[in-house]
């Protein structure tokens, strides 16, 4: 299987691994047929993302999509931030193989269930969940 260079730079040099003391929002994904799990964890202040970190087992396309991912919000409005699409990450990372796009769905599975983790701790409007088979058949990645 071939990986990008980009892949590869971010699953041997992943950035933000690690945890967050006492995060505003937690998100945690899993997918039972191929054992990766995905955890993201956010420090956001005044509707901003100032802090984003991740802890995955999993394939190098999990790594590389939690990386990735973590790059493209840090910094970002939780609005903003609620846009990220496994599409969006998948390209960044100049593509993923096929049978690998599920990563890129527990990423953006992952942010959403951690901003979903704030927006309620705020007594705010959770944003829609959508499972990996709506993404991926959203996004024609099956």
């Amino acid at each position: 299987m071939l990986y990008s260079e980009i892949v590869m730079d971010h699953f041997r040099n992943p950035r933000n691994v690690g945890e967050i003391e006492n995060p505003d929002g937690v998100g945690e994904v899993g997918n039972a047929k191929c054992g990766d799990i995905m955890k993201i964890y956010l420090r956001i202040e005044d509707d901003v993302i100032i802090d984003v970190r991740f802890k995955t087992f999993g394939c190098a396309s999990a790594i590389a999509s939690s990386s990735m991912a973590t790059e493209m919000i840090k910094g970002k409005s939780v609005q903003e931030a609620a846009e990220l699409t496994n599409k969006a990450v998948a390209q960044a990372l100049d593509g993923l193989p096929p049978v690998k796009m599920h990563c890129s769905v527990l990423a953006e599975e992952a942010i959403t269930k951690a901003l979903n983790d704030y927006l309620g701790k705020k007594g705010r409007p959770l944003l829609p969940e959508r499972n990996q088979n709506q993404l991926a058949h959203d996004h024609g990645n099956r």
